[in-house]
């Protein structure tokens, strides 16, 4: 199982440059990645908050082998054609280190989509999810994209250079463990990440929903966040492949981060 932390660009970690010193860090002390959240607002009392786009540039060129991504991002608030640069831009930036985590998002942390003019309604950011998914996917093989959905559209366009990796950048879709439609949107493509995952019991009713949608557990990633020093071998046991450390917005601390990346990932 492969181990990363987890944490919000939120005030003291609203520093691109911080958060690079903290990717360094963690790849000496044999970290495997380093994953961010994505938003643009949360509730008081958090007042800074980084791009995590920008921040993970930082992140890819502080490092050489960590892999990085944002965990997640709700893909419905993004132009698919923009998110389709950025993506393989850094792909290839990193050298093929990019993991895109993706998911509805929520506006009951911070009103992020219903004080800036976003959809708020689940439904139609889960179609958007979708669209932009087979957009991602379509542009990044280097082939031409046509595309008339019912929310973008993107009329035959070429989307070079291509990433890095093949046949394209992971992607790890989040969703409740109870949620069926996640999960079977997870396994079309690379992993799933059981957002408010209690126990290895949930995780083990997940890797079994994935596997008899698949036909194969093979090549897929089944991603749990745990708290520091939380014992991980029953999750490792239920099919977990990646164990995120996660810090929370409260008491959001540089110094506790450091002292757990120093300690080294969890045996």
């Amino acid at each position: 199982m492969r181990t990363a932390p987890w944490f919000p660009l939120f005030d003291d970690l609203a520093d691109p440059a911080v958060v690079a010193r903290l990717a360094a860090q963690a790849e000496e002390a044999g970290w495997d990645g380093m994953f961010v959240w994505d938003h643009v607002r949360w509730h008081e009392p958090v007042e800074a908050v980084a791009d995590p786009w920008i921040t993970l540039t930082a992140m890819a060129t502080a490092t050489q082998r960590l892999r990085i991504g944002p965990m997640v991002t709700p893909l419905a608030r993004r132009r698919p054609t923009k998110l389709l640069r950025e993506t393989a831009t850094l792909d290839l930036l990193s050298g093929g280190r990019l993991t895109l985590g993706v998911g509805l998002g929520s506006d009951r942390f911070g009103g992020e989509f219903s004080r800036t003019g976003d959809e708020v309604s689940d439904r139609v950011r889960g179609q958007r999810l979708d669209e932009c998914l087979e957009i991602l996917v379509a542009g990044w093989s280097g082939e031409t994209v046509e595309h008339h959905g019912k929310h973008y559209l993107v009329d035959s366009i070429r989307f070079l250079p291509r990433p890095v990796q093949r046949p394209r950048i992971p992607i790890w879709v989040a969703g409740f463990p109870g949620n069926l439609k996640p999960l079977r949107r997870a396994a079309r493509y690379d992993g799933f990440f059981p957002v408010n995952l209690e126990t290895p019991d949930q995780l083990a009713e997940c890797v079994a929903t994935v596997e008899a949608e698949r036909g194969t557990r093979t090549g897929f990633d089944f991603v749990v966040a745990l708290p520091p020093g939380t014992d991980v071998r029953p999750y490792a046991e239920a099919g977990a492949t990646w164990c995120l450390t996660e810090f929370g917005p409260d008491n959001l601390s540089v110094a506790d981060i450091r002292a757990v990346l120093s300690a080294g990932p969890p045996d």
